[in-house]
C-alpha cells in the first residue's frame, strides 16, 4: 500500500536556478520552514490530544524537524548568515490551509494530508538542491534531508489511515496533489523552499 503522494507537477527548473543563485537567502528560509514543520507537528498534538495513536509519530516528527532546524542553523553559522528578523507568511502553506474542508473530521484529515503533500514537495526540492550542489558536506546534508522528508510524507498518510477508510484517504490525497500543483505553480519563483 502506497503511503505518500505522487506530485502531479514538478518544480520548474527556474526554481533551482533561483536557489543556487542566492543560496545564502535560501538557507534562513529553509531553517524557518524546518522550525515551522516542528511547530506544526506539536500543534497537531495540542489540537487533537485524544488522537493517541498518532502522538508518538508526531513527537518523533517534531523532534526530527527541530533537529533539521538545528543542522541548517549550523550551516548558516559557518557561512555567517543570520536568521530572518521577521518571518514572512508562507503563502504556499497559507493557500493550502485556506482550501481545507469544513467540519471537525474533514479538517483533521485535510491537516494530515496537507502535511504529507508539503513534505513530499520538500523532498522533491531537497533532491533538486542535492543534485545541484557540488560534492561535499552540504551535498551530503541535502541528500539526508531528501530521504527524511520523503519519510515524513509517508508518516502523515499512515496517521490518517488510523482514523479514516483507505478509499477516503487516497481519494482526498489525489485531490490534494492537484490543489498543491495549482498553488505551487501560482507562486512567484524565489530562493525559498516554497
Amino acid at each position: 500500500m502506497k503511503m505518500s503522494a505522487d506530485l502531479v507537477a514538478q518544480s520548474p527548473p527556474a526554481w533551482i536556478e533561483a536557489v543556487m543563485a542566492d543560496f545564502d537567502s535560501f538557507l534562513p528560509d529553509h531553517a524557518d520552514a524546518e522550525r515551522k514543520a516542528s511547530a506544526m507537528a506539536m500543534s497537531l498534538i495540542a489540537k487533537y490530544p485524544n488522537r493517541t495513536e498518532i502522538i508518538p509519530d508526531l513527537i518523533e516528527t517534531a523532534l526530527e524537524e527541530l533537529e533539521h532546524f538545528q543542522q541548517v542553523y549550523s550551516v548558516m553559522q559557518e557561512r555567517g548568515i543570520q536568521l530572518f528578523h521577521s518571518v514572512e507568511p508562507d503563502l504556499y502553506v497559507k493557500s493550502l490551509l485556506s482550501r481545507m474542508d469544513n467540519g471537525i473530521e474533514a479538517r483533521f484529515l485535510d491537516r494530515l494530508l496537507i502535511a504529507s503533500v508539503v513534505e513530499c514537495r520538500g523532498a522533491e526540492r531537497f533532491r533538486l538542491v542535492y543534485e545541484a550542489l557540488p560534492p561535499g558536506d552540504l551535498k551530503k546534508f541535502y541528500h539526508m534531508l531528501w530521504a527524511s522528508e520523503a519519510k515524513h510524507g509517508n508518516v502523515f498518510v499512515k496517521m490518517a489511515l488510523n482514523y479514516f477508510p483507505e478509499n477516503q484517504v487516497y481519494t482526498r490525497l489525489e485531490e490534494w496533489v492537484k490543489i498543491e500543483a495549482e498553488v505551487m505553480q501560482s507562486l512567484p519563483i524565489r530562493a525559498r523552499l516554497h
